[in-house]
This record gives C-alpha cells, sequence and structure tokens, in this order.
C-alpha cells in the first residue's frame, strides 16, 4: 500500500534541547496509528511539525511520495493535515456551525458578502449527521458537553476533506460513555480512509483502537509495532519507561497520626449537601466519583476559592474560618488544582518564578526578593522532582503536561504546607510521570503530611490510597476502607448504589 505520509530524519532542535532526533514515520490511508511515549518523548513537538506551528531543522516530510514543505498551519490545512487537541479550540460564543467553519465562512460573495447562515447549518449538521451525531447546530456551542464540542471540533476537520487526522489525548476529560462514543467514531473514519495518529497516555485505548504503535522516547523513536504483535499494556510500558506494570502504584505504608482535616456537613446550596469526611497525618485519602459529582467544588470551598452555606471545617481538632485561600495557606493547606494550565501555572514564565510564586515572602532579604536563595531553590524543585528539561530559566507553556504538573507540586512544596489537596494529579500524563507524582506524594506523608486526593481514575484511587469517599450528585456516598475496596463497589456508590 502506498504511504500516506512518510517522514524521513526529522530532527528539531531548541536553545539547549534537542526536541526530535532522525524521527521516521510512516502513516498509511485508513491507518489509526498510535504514538505514546512519556512527556518530553517528543510527541507534541512532532505534531507541531506536522500542523506547521513549528518547522523542522533537518529532514523531509513527504505526502503522497512527494516532499512538502509545511510553513504552517494553512500549509497543513492545505495537505489533509488537521490536529485536535486536547485543549479544545471552540469559541464559546459562537454557535456550533459557526464553529465548524470558523475562518471560513460561506459568504454570498468572496470580499464583503452576507454569511450564508442557512447552508452553514445545514452542511454542518449533515457532517455531523455523518458522525452519528444530532446536535442542533444553530445554538451555541458552550452549551454543548466536552465529548459533543470535540465531535463539532472533528465535523470541522472533515468540512476541510482531511486526510490525516491528528488527535492529542482526545479523551482525557470525557466521561466512560463519551470514551466509547469517541472511539465509535475513530472506527468509522478509518472505515472512509481518514488516517488517524492517535496519542494518549490511556494505554487501554490505544490497545484497542490502533493498528500500528509508535513508541518515543527522549526525542528519540524507539520502535513501531503492529498491534498484533503487541502482547500486553505491559510490553508498551517496557518499551516506554523500562518499568512493569506492577511497579505503578508504589505505595508506601507509614504510621498514620492524629487527624489534620475534618469538615462536617459542609453544605452549599445546589451544589453539595452535609459532605463529611476527615484525612490523618501520614494518610492518603482518595475522593472518587463521576464527573460532576462535586467533588472539585468541596475542594476549592475548604481552600476558600468558594464560599459554602453551613458546615465546619477543623484543623488539627480546632474549627476554623476560611475565607479565602490565603486564610487556608495560613492554615498549612495547598490545593493542586485540576486546571493546572489555567489556575496552575503562569505559563509565560520560567520555572524559576513558578516554584517560588506561592511563597515569595519567604525568599525576601529585607523589602528585595533573594534572586539567589531563589534560584538555588528553583534548582532543588528541579532534581528532587526530575523536571525536564532541568534549567530553572525553562518558560513553563514549553514544558511537557507532566513535566508542568511537577512545577506545580514544587511550588506547593515551597509553601511549607501539611494538608495537600491534590485535584487530578495525574490526568494527562505518562505513566513514568505518573510514578515520579506517587512518590512525591509518598515523601509528603513520610514527613507527616496529610494528602486528600480527587482522582477519576480507579487503579490510580485503589493503587495509591488508604482509604476512600465516594461522592455521587453532591452528597457524600461511602466510606471504603482499601483492604475491602475494588471497582465495583466504588462504581457502585459513584452512581448512586445503596
Amino acid at each position: 500500500m502506498k504511504k500516506l505520509l512518510e517522514l524521513k530524519k526529522i530532527s528539531k532542535y531548541f536553545p539547549g534541547v534537542k526536541a526530535l532526533e532522525a524521527i521516521d514515520l510512516d502513516i498509511y490511508p485508513g491507518e489509526v496509528h498510535g504514538i505514546i511515549g512519556e512527556n518530553g518523548a517528543g510527541k507534541s513537538t512532532l505534531i507541531k511539525i506536522l500542523t506547521g506551528a513549528h518547522s523542522n531543522d533537518e529532514g523531509k516530510i513527504f505526502i503522497e511520495g512527494e516532499e512538502v514543505k509545511i510553513n504552517g498551519p494553512r500549509d497543513a490545512m492545505q495537505y489533509g493535515i488537521t490536529a485536535i487537541y486536547q485543549e479544545l479550540n471552540t469559541i464559546p460564543h459562537l454557535t456550533v456551525a459557526e464553529n465548524v467553519f470558523l475562518g471560513r465562512e460561506l459568504k454570498t460573495s468572496e470580499k464583503r458578502g452576507f454569511l450564508k447562515i442557512k447552508e452553514m447549518r445545514e452542511k454542518s449538521k449533515a457532517l455531523l449527521n455523518d458522525l452519528g451525531q444530532n446536535i442542533d447546530t444553530a445554538s451555541n456551542i458552550s452549551k454543548l458537553g466536552i465529548g459533543k464540542q470535540q465531535m463539532v471540533e472533528i465535523a470541522k476537520a472533515l468540512s476541510i476533506n482531511t486526510k490525516i487526522l491528528i488527535m492529542d489525548e482526545p479523551t482525557a476529560s470525557l466521561t466512560d460513555r463519551e470514551v466509547k462514543e469517541l472511539l465509535r467514531t475513530v472506527k468509522e473514519l478509518k472505515a472512509k480512509g481518514i488516517s488517524v495518529i492517535y496519542i494518549s497516555h490511556r494505554l487501554e485505548e490505544v490497545m484497542e483502537i490502533c493498528d500500528t504503535i509508535t513508541v518515543m522516547r527522549d526525542g528519540k523513536k524507539i520502535e513501531t509495532r503492529n498491534r498484533s504483535e503487541v502482547d500486553s499494556i505491559d510490553t508498551l510500558i517496557k518499551l516506554m519507561v523500562g518499568r512493569s506494570l506492577e511497579q505503578q502504584y508504589p505505595k508506601i505504608k507509614v504510621q498514620i497520626g492524629e487527624e489534620a482535616l475534618r469538615v462536617e456537613n459542609l453544605t452549599k446550596e445546589g451544589v453539595f449537601k452535609n459532605i463529611s469526611f476527615n484525612v490523618r497525618k501520614g494518610e492518603i485519602v482518595a475522593v472518587a466519583g463521576l464527573v460532576g459529582a462535586g467533588r472539585t467544588e468541596v475542594m476549592r470551598t475548604i481552600f476558600g476559592v468558594d464560599s459554602y452555606d453551613s458546615g465546619d471545617i477543623y484543623i488539627s481538632g480546632n474549627k476554623v474560618n476560611i475565607k479565602c485561600p490565603r486564610d487556608a495557606m495560613n492554615l498549612g493547606i495547598a490545593f493542586l488544582t485540576e486546571d493546572r494550565k489555567g489556575q496552575g501555572l503562569i505559563l509565560d514564565q520560567d520555572i524559576n518564578y513558578n516554584v517560588n510564586i506561592s511563597s515569595l515572602d519567604k525568599m525576601k532579604k529585607r523589602v528585595l526578593l533573594n534572586i539567589t536563595n531563589m534560584k538555588d531553590r528553583a534548582i532543588n524543585n528541579i532534581k528532587q522532582l526530575n523536571i525536564k528539561p532541568q534549567k530553572q530559566d525553562f518558560i513553563v507553556g514549553q514544558l511537557s503536561g507532566g513535566n508542568q504538573q511537577k512545577v506545580v507540586i514544587g511550588k506547593w512544596l515551597n509553601t511549607n504546607a501539611s494538608i495537600f489537596i491534590i485535584d487530578e494529579p495525574t490526568r494527562g500524563i505518562d505513566v513514568g510521570s505518573k510514578v515520579e507524582v506517587y512518590n512525591v506524594l509518598n515523601e509528603l506523608i513520610k514527613k507527616g503530611a496529610a494528602v486528600i486526593m480527587v482522582s477519576s481514575e480507579l487503579p490510580e484511587v485503589l493503587g495509591i490510597s488508604d482509604r476512600i469517599f465516594v461522592m455521587h450528585e453532591g452528597e457524600m456516598k461511602a466510606e471504603i476502607n482499601i483492604e475491602e475496596a475494588n471497582q465495583e463497589n466504588i462504581m457502585h456508590a459513584a452512581t448512586g448504589g445503596k
């Protein structure tokens, strides 16, 4: 079969960093090609070269046997290459149809014509129907859930005759039902002859959906295998990180101490009610539940981001009044938000700035900041957390997702907090970085910290926690000891079972 896309010896350099080294990659028509690897392996850089966001420094790109130069997104689109990213590129205040035709609006005349709104809606409807979606194309896209918005992005790609659709962590924010719907859509795209480059840390999806799997590490291609040649997820993990599946959850046992935090009957009308739970020193408590159960809202309230109507919060047995995040921080509470890019980091600043931002008062020398101490602390964080690249002046927005998460952790480690609330600590990061995050949690509890972990990944909940609380529709439905916990009884409580 003739190759649709061929990369030969593609390399990319950034100041002090070799992001890609002599990458060879072949994509065939109607193929689902998985690309996996740890954060920092070079996957994102490769995508940006294919979509024209970066240019390759060495190597050649061929489309259907012809050498091409991709000098920008318009070139990529011309060659039939489109990408759908984890952070969707939809415009909330526009309609579904306007999003599908964004930048390519249909007009009565090319220069100053009126929009052909009816035609755009009809064509958008037809594209979505082909994907099995019954969506009102006249409604604002902000009214749709993430899964449906993703389908609109796919419809947009199909509207420009895409030949190669790149999906970057497409299921990271989806429910189980939405994941199944997306995977079904990928199979339908394949049947239509569209090639899909599928990038995901969820290896079970890669095993299910991909025909071919390429493993990357440290900017190099390690190996490409047909799916039939991969016998298990454990095989992929070993190729990625040299670590077996059994070592994914390195949970340690430490002496559990006194109660660190307790909430009693915490209520916010219309959001959650009568929430009661506690966490002790040296303990990791997981809060599980389906998307929309109210877990994040409870944690935001404990940290003082949101107010509550009734209930009590206790720190070390003492009732406290937390009105804002500064109150929480003064009481030794740290909150690692689920949205690390939007709320946890300042993306256009470097590692040094980000890891010090929550503790600048400790970095003062009289009235001035002690720059030397800030740099020393950043270098220490980089070594402690294995942040790559190991350069304290590297811009955080250019880091991989896993390394960004490590920077967030470093920021809160520097506050000397004793209670850590961590919302989806490993969402969107690879198995190697996950283990490093778990090891950081182990170090925290060894030092007597208390950890509350909100997680939607049941293997993670079972693998790393000491106790599990389960929420459903704004209520705390169950407390399960880890010795008695399994996926079945957690899901039973998460879906409202009694």
